[in-house]
């Protein structure tokens, strides 16, 4: 097999880890990015000495990115200074109880049961259930592309694995039949989140993301998760991928036969290619790049993920009892996510808080902290900064944590600002969310509507988050070794 020539167009992760993988095998790798940087919603945001991670807050299953540096002959460590949290996170609620989980299976047992008696082999049978999830769902759900129930069968040894993956409840319903204490099903709940979706709508298959933080670990990269983008940049470029920034591809060519052929930027310019890999929204892809009212139909069956409302603080002092991750949750989860699914911006929103600099001080200047505060919104919803921001500063203050003496600057992002930025639809920040029994279905393909056309990246299966779109592009390195084999 003679290398062949491959354009990816958007530099987000899914497109980086995939150039890499590519370029080991001896492809001509090059990568066509809008935005002034690579690394898509691995981001970062700097003002005055402080330093925020506006995309991805935490790395989880760190294997993944070592086994793609492996591939160009480094490893994870020798690019990225990772540190394990220990605690990870710590939950806060409105009667004024809080959860603080460490890192460890019988610390975090133990924490359980101190806050609620009994709940600590609760959370036992909970995180049990989700190894076993997990340990299903990678050797099938991520093993491979998904096109239909079928490719999934096929990866499966018998018929208990589909029930192992427990498809058929939601995860708030499976939360509600592990746990007696309402916050603690609330706190299972919130891991629907991670994909942008509702604990009402997406399967109890989620369970596994709490497993996942308990036996993996959640880690940091010191200096911020912009390291991370930065050694995935790096590796590319040293192997030999190309990388032009500040060029928005405009259109991806076709040949007579239907195959792709290449692209053209919409200064005019174009570069021919064997293969094309849109590392971009699939609605993007088919509405923009390619349009294809037949492909573009099907992406729209699958539903957008939720957006967010970003405040990024620098503030002055330290915070007791602050974390590296806090949430303070609402008072009621189904009546914000009522709001969430009636379009609507929640009165009462769920609160995370990413303050970097209690791990890594070279985050914010000495004496002061990075407060990135996200709230889940419905895509494509209108959001008044100023408004919407002083109402989530006045219920942190009305939880005890009143930042708004002490805010030396504050910095905005709306579902309109993140559309406008990634060329996501209605600023859905995962792509598509796994709402409904069969959102894994009807997930976009990775393989495209055209020959030579593939898909990476979170709206693409197997969905958003630095681990999925990084097995996304693994799953593409290998469907076109297959092809052109």
């Amino acid at each position: 097999m003679t290398g062949k020539r491959i354009v990816i167009v958007g530099g987000g992760v899914g497109g980086l880890t995939a150039a890499i993988r590519l370029r080991a095998l001896g492809h001509h790798v090059t990568i066509f990015e809008r935005n002034d940087v690579v690394g898509g919603k691995l981001a970062a945001y700097e003002r005055n000495g402080y330093t925020f991670d506006i995309g991805p807050s935490l790395v989880t299953l760190p294997y993944l990115f070592d086994e793609v540096f492996r591939t160009a002959g480094t490893t994870l460590d020798e690019q990225v200074e990772l540190v394990r949290l220990d605690p990870q996170f710590v939950y806060h609620w409105a009667d004024g109880s809080s959860l603080v989980v460490p890192d460890g299976d019988d610390d975090t047992a133990a924490t359980f049961d101190e806050f609620a008696p009994g709940s600590g082999e609760q959370w036992r049978a909970f995180d049990a259930r989700g190894r076993r999830i997990w340990d299903v769902a990678d050797r099938t759900f991520f093993a491979g592309p998904m096109s239909n129930p079928w490719s999934l069968a096929k990866r499966m040894r018998s018929p208990f694995d589909l029930t192992a993956i427990d498809p058929m409840r939601t995860l708030q319903r499976s939360a509600e039949g592990f746990f007696d204490d309402p916050r603690l099903v609330q706190w299972a709940s919130r891991y629907a989140t991670y994909s942008g979706s509702s604990p009402y709508a997406a399967p109890a298959t989620l369970a596994c993301i709490p497993h996942i933080e308990a036996r993996f670990g959640c880690w940091y990269p010191m200096g911020g998760l912009d390291a991370l983008r930065a050694a995935f940049e790096r590796i590319a470029r040293d192997t030999g991928v190309e990388i032009h920034t500040g060029v928005d591809v405009a259109r991806i060519a076709t040949g007579p036969d239907g195959a792709v052929s290449g692209v053209e930027s919409a200064d005019g310019s174009a570069q021919d290619a064997d293969i094309v890999i849109a590392n971009t929204d699939a609605e993007h892809l088919y509405a923009d790049l390619l349009p294809d009212v037949h492909a573009l139909r099907r992406v729209r069956r699958s539903k957008r993920s939720t957006s967010g409302f970003v405040l990024c603080i620098g503030v002055r002092g330290l915070t007791p009892r602050l974390l590296h991750h806090n949430v303070w949750f609402s008072d009621s989860y189904r009546s914000e996510y009522d709001q969430l699914d009636a379009g609507e911006l929640a009165d009462d929103p769920t609160i995370y808080a990413c303050v970097s600099s209690v791990t890594d001080p070279s985050q914010a200047p000495a004496g002061c902290e990075n407060w990135f505060l996200l709230v889940n919104t419905p895509p494509d919803v209108e959001v008044d900064a100023d408004t919407y921001g002083d109402l989530v500063l006045d219920r942190l203050a009305d939880r005890g944590v009143d930042l708004r003496q002490r805010i030396e600057f504050r910095h905005t992002m709306t579902p309109a600002d993140i559309e406008r930025r990634y060329r996501s639809p209605g600023g859905a920040i995962y792509g598509t969310s796994s709402n409904g029994k069969r959102a894994a279905f009807v997930r976009p393909a990775n393989r495209g509507a055209r020959p030579g056309l593939y898909l990476v990246g979170g709206s693409s299966h197997p969905g958003g988050g630095l681990p999925l779109v990084t097995t996304s592009a693994k799953i593409v390195t290998e469907m076109i070794t297959e092809d052109l084999a």
